[in-house]
């Protein structure tokens, strides 16, 4: 435990303040709201956004893979100065069933997946993807998923899944009326921010898959039994879980967040665009204007290594749900606070 305080603190030493001319007043380094979601502060700081890796690297690091899944990696280039100018609150977990349930009972919301009639997405140990006609690796669209079954069993406390960037804005905009204050999705630049944590590595446990474990839920040696064609790209190691883990159960980053790799795609508030990092402003970038897919980031319970990196870049339609794909929520600092 000595170790890892002494490896959190080193972190965030690395990351450069933003400075003000105005003293910052001190806030609360932890909060809970109204409904239970545990939020800690994050600091105002630049760092270095994306990843330049060069290939002959990443083959190292991955040799299973094909050289055409490091050449897609290309719009997480140019590498590029961020500065986060204003602290924020970002939720210390993801929002798990109970969360969502509470937003729901309350307010009276449906999901898109039930709303429009059309369903989610989820898990059938009976179901054969190769016999499929997009050969999709889960169940659906299906009336009998959405967030309340993804057909695999999940406790409260577990992310909530198969939620749309919608549904994730429908919830950010009751908690901000029910609380008076600006609850939303935490930008692209935010997002990695927060997961680096002042890292610059692969993940903020270093660069090997093989650290995966310590902290994230990964398509890792436990996952595979379902679908042992993908053996040779999980995680090296047993994370303990097949399908999701309860929020917090794998060490946090020196920011106190948990998850921040792996258990579910998070959404992001950004439209995603596959060039912007050659133009994003430097000071709190907020995506294109307009797209037609949102981002989402740090990978899910079966997502392989490669793909829960700090830095890669994932998008659908705002309308997705899917039985990997979850979020995290921000609380805003007021200026004048």
């Amino acid at each position: 435990m000595r170790v890892r305080a002494l490896f959190s603190f080193l972190a965030l030493l690395t990351i450069s303040p933003a400075y003000s001319d105005a003293p910052a007043r001190k806030l609360p380094e932890a909060i809970e709201n109204s409904i239970g979601i545990k939020l800690v502060l994050i600091p105002e700081g630049n760092f270095k956004m994306g990843s330049d890796e060069a290939v002959e690297s990443l083959a190292r690091g991955y040799p299973q893979y094909d050289l055409s899944r490091f050449l897609a990696l290309g719009d997480e280039a140019p590498v590029h100065e961020v500065h986060i100018t204003r602290r924020f609150y970002l939720a210390r977990y993801e929002v798990t069933v109970d969360q969502f349930k509470r937003f729901v009972d309350a307010s009276g919301y449906q999901s898109e997946a039930e709303a429009d009639g059309t369903g989610g997405y989820g898990y059938n140990a009976h179901y054969e993807p190769e016999k499929s006609a997009r050969g999709d690796a889960f169940e659906g669209r299906s009336l009998k998923y959405s967030w309340r079954q993804p057909g695999f069993k999940q406790g409260g406390d577990h992310p909530v899944v198969n939620v749309t960037w919608n549904d994730a804005a429908a919830m950010s905009k009751w908690l901000s009326e029910k609380e008076g204050r600006r609850y939303r999705l935490p930008t692209e630049a935010e997002w990695e921010y927060a997961a680096r944590a002042g890292t610059q590595t692969r993940y903020y446990s270093g660069n090997a898959p093989a650290s995966l474990p310590r902290i994230a839920n990964t398509f890792d040696l436990d996952a595979q039994v379902n679908w042992p064609r993908w053996k040779e790209y999980a995680t090296p190691g047993h994370d303990g879980f097949v399908f999701t883990a309860p929020v917090g159960n794998y060490a946090p980053n020196a920011f106190g967040l948990y998850d921040m790799h792996g258990n579910v795609w998070e959404w992001c508030a950004d439209w995603y665009g596959e060039r912007y990092y050659a133009s994003s402003p430097v000071n709190d970038p907020s995506g294109p204007f307009s797209g037609a897919v949102r981002v989402r980031r740090g990978g899910s319970w079966h997502t392989w290594p490669l793909y829960v990196r700090s830095s890669y870049r994932n998008w659908n339609t705002p309308e997705t749900r899917y039985v990997l794909v979850g979020f995290r929520l921000l609380l805003e600092v007021d200026a004048k606070e």
